[in-house]
């Protein structure tokens, strides 16, 4: 029996081992299989991996040499900035000997003028030294021309070395936007604005009422400078008029006989793109308010219009010219009208056209401005006939025969009122069926001081205006509404009901 229970437990034992062994060779096949199965998936991902590997490799060599290229135009810039850094410097030394030289000259004549006896060896004398005076002032205003197209390119630079890359303003940074605000004329904004733009989408997205109550613009006309500006990055139109900043602007003014408005429309940071989209209520609010200015402006902006917003345009001193034409005196600017008064036995009468608005291009373009009107200016008295006869021949001489047959024209016309130097401007009184639409009114062309048809320019820099005897003078100034309101405003004279 001993045996026998042996045995039995004996192949007991030896069915367990069996069945242990059929189990275990069981899961070493299925990790086997397992395993097998990883390792080709792995080999799958490695493989994915090398060929993102290798792609992002030509993408680092593609961004390494966009990154040369960028280098190289930095470097190329940062050089020309140099340039333009000791071209400016230069201009500076110039300009301060030439003010030296002017300095010296003017004590030599005031010296000269002090000095008893008016012999002729002085008095020629003393017209040599003006005669050197003029010519210093111009080489003064050439390099003060020069040092504005410097600072223009100067500029430029800084804002290529800000961006040497092509990024939407939606996509600019914060710093970015603010250092465009501070070229732009717009640095007390600066600090605000670093509160509240995260970048320039924000100010894409802005309103008027968004600038300010986030950026404190109190200014009308500063939100009107950086909506045009913003509307130009969205639409992505190049104006030939946004290249002219708010510095250019007030020396224009000086051109155009209007410096007492300077400090105006600087202080609104008026640049060359507002000046193109003026309106009666923009002159208002820069307190323009005289009828006769406000036609000054108009006529100016038509001129620039005619000359692409060209900023040396205007001519300021005499030329070689015997007889000028009317397309060389539309651009005369108000210092060369009074040097044409001096060319004409008028000199004494000459500096009262300072502050006057009176230009070329209000002297031709204008048909309501005749002799009689610059007579007024000029302050020579009603009795001084035969002065007032030789001025008349004069100015019909200068303004061209066809241009002196429309004024007259226009002058004998029914309902013709007289320009006069008291007429003021004030805004349009809105009924109430168009104050209730003011909100929903969208500005267009005629809301605009000078709103000019570019066919209508030719290229002597004088529009057409088809319905006028005299063709090729006159702009599309829309006269018949002119005599009832000008582009919505009410012109009051004195004495005259319209």
């Amino acid at each position: 029996p001993l045996k026998q229970t042996s045995v039995y437990r004996f192949g007991i034992w030896l069915c367990v081992v069996n069945l242990h062994s059929n189990t275990n060779s069981e899961s070493y096949q299925d990790r086997l299989s397992r395993l097998e199965g990883d390792k080709e998936s792995l080999i799958l991902q490695v493989s994915v991996l090398t060929d993102q590997v290798e792609a992002q490799g030509v993408k680092i060599s593609d961004l390494q040499t966009s990154l040369v290229e960028h280098q190289l135009k930095l470097s190329s810039t940062e050089e020309m900035l140099q340039q333009e850094l000791l071209h400016r410097t230069s201009l500076e030394s110039q300009k301060l000997g030439l003010m030296g030289e002017v300095s010296y000259l003017k004590l030599k004549l005031a010296d000269m003028e002090g000095k008893q006896g008016h012999g002729a060896e002085r008095q020629h004398k003393a017209e040599g030294l003006l005669k050197e005076l003029r010519i210093l002032k111009d080489k003064v205003e050439h390099l003060e021309d020069q040092k504005l197209e410097y600072e223009k390119k100067l500029k430029a630079t800084k804002v290529m070395e800000r961006f040497d890359l092509n990024i939407p303003f939606s996509q600019w940074s914060k710093e970015q936007v603010c250092g465009w605000l501070d070229d732009y004329g717009l640095s007390q904004y600066v600090s605000l604005s670093r509160q509240w733009i995260e970048n320039g989408q924000t100010l894409l997205a802005a309103t008027p009422q968004d600038f300010e109550k986030e950026m404190g613009m109190k200014n009308p006309l500063h939100r009107k400078k950086m909506q045009l500006a913003l509307k130009a990055f969205t639409t992505k139109v190049f104006e030939k008029s946004s290249e002219l900043d708010h510095i250019w602007v007030t020396r224009w003014l000086d051109d155009i006989g209007l410096p007492q408005y300077k400090d105006q429309f600087h202080e609104a940071r008026v640049d060359g793109r507002m000046i193109q989209y003026l309106t009666v209520n923009d002159l208002l609010t820069l307190k323009v308010t005289s009828q006769l200015h406000h036609l000054s402006i108009k006529c100016a902006i038509h001129v620039l219009h005619a000359n692409k917003f060209n900023p040396n345009c205007l001519r300021r001193r005499p030329g070689e010219e015997n007889q000028p034409s009317p397309s060389e005196v539309v651009q005369w600017s108000n210092h060369r009208v009074m040097e044409w008064l001096r060319a004409v036995d008028l000199a004494e009468y000459a500096p009262n056209l300072r502050g006057s608005g009176v230009h070329g291009g209000l002297i031709i373009l204008e048909p309501r401005f005749s002799s009689e009107t610059l007579a007024l200016l000029l302050n020579i008295p009603p009795q001084k006939t035969l002065l007032r006869r030789h001025l008349a021949t004069a100015f019909s001489a200068l303004v061209g025969s066809q241009a002196t047959q429309e004024k007259r024209e226009y002058g004998n016309a029914t309902g013709h009122v007289p320009l006069t130097t008291t007429a003021k401007v004030k805004p349009k009184k809105l009924g109430f069926t168009q104050f209730s639409h003011l909100r929903k009114r969208k500005p267009d062309e005629s809301d605009y001081i000078c709103p000019i048809d570019s066919a209508a320019l030719t290229a002597n820099g004088v529009s057409r205006f088809p319905s006028s005897t005299h063709r090729g003078l006159s702009p599309s100034l829309d006269r018949p509404a002119e005599r009832k309101e000008q582009v919505g405003i009410q012109v009051q004279s004195n004495g005259a009901k319209q």
